[in-house]
């Protein structure tokens, strides 16, 4: 043990193995500049993509040991731990990041205004602060949108999960969805932020699913995703494997909206998810590691 390389000497071999997978064909979202988290200070290593895609080669421990074994640590590393209630109060929102920091999930997903809060309590951890923008209409100009998103990066979200302008799309301006989200891209990409792309999927046709995904991935954003989980339906399996087909393999899916158990979450993994937003977050990794629900 005494021989594993520590501090600046582990940064640069979690680097060379970066650098490798992505060389191998890895898909770049889990990786590559994205994972640059100058936020909360955790370092490069330490980021939920990156020790994501570490698990993903076969680690069973990066930098830091994880309680939970190795296959319920990786699907952590793609929760976005979420609670987005009107409603919560700060104790909550400290409980999030408490959980967070024991189980290690990609994020905490909170509104705008515990960005700052969540950014302090979980500086030097494994876990990201991402927020929401637009949310949960998307109906705000493009300019209040990439507003929004400059100051929660100002504040400490390393994530932005940004509604599609969606009277936009049904309406079949594509250009002018693509411009609304590429306001929000260049708002965010400057200071390492990666952007999610809500499309609302419960609202649109399968055509209008695909236009939105693609405006997406033309404007440059980093993942599209199924639901606010504030309308009519959350993430379903057919939608995720639409969303993959259109966006192919170097941009995120995530699914969210409704993911209450094990099982809903590695349907929509099978499916093509590599992101999961939920409330229950915690059950379902204790499912995964076999532990009873608390």
């Amino acid at each position: 043990m005494s021989d594993l390389p520590t501090g600046p000497a582990l940064e640069r071999l979690i680097e060379t193995i970066a650098r490798e997978l992505l060389a191998a064909g890895m898909r770049p979202g889990a990786l590559d500049g994205s994972a640059v988290c100058a936020c909360h200070g955790c370092g490069r290593s330490a980021c939920p993509q990156t020790i994501e895609g570490v698990l993903a080669a076969g680690a069973d421990r990066v930098g830091v040991e994880s309680s939970l074994p190795r296959e319920a640590a990786h699907l952590a590393a793609q929760i976005d731990h979420t609670l987005l209630k009107p409603e919560a109060t700060y104790a909550q929102i400290d409980t999030l990041c408490a959980e967070a920091r024991e189980f290690r999930f990609a994020t905490v997903c909170v509104n705008p205004m515990h960005v700052r809060r969540c950014a302090e309590r979980l500086r030097g951890s494994a876990t990201r602060v991402c927020t929401v923008v637009g949310f949960p209409l998307g109906a705000s100009v493009a300019d209040a949108k990439a507003y929004e998103a400059r100051r929660a990066v100002a504040d400490g979200a390393c994530e932005i999960d940004m509604v599609i302008a969606i009277g936009g799309l049904k309406s079949g301006d594509d250009e002018g969805v693509r411009r609304d989200i590429a306001a929000v891209v260049d708002a965010s990409h400057p200071s390492g932020a990666i952007v999610k792309v809500i499309l609302e999927c419960c609202l649109l046709t399968d055509d209008e699913k695909a236009r939105g995904s693609r405006a997406a991935v033309a404007a440059g954003a980093d993942f599209v995703k199924t639901s606010t989980g504030f309308s009519t339906g959350g993430a379903t399996v057919a939608d995720v494997e639409l969303m993959r087909r259109v966006v192919g393999p170097n941009v995120g899916v995530k699914a969210a909206g409704g993911i209450r158990d094990l099982a809903a979450a590695e349907a929509l993994r099978r499916a093509g998810a590599d992101r999961i937003g939920a409330s229950a977050s915690v059950k379902i990794v204790r499912e995964a590691a076999g532990q009873r629900a608390g």
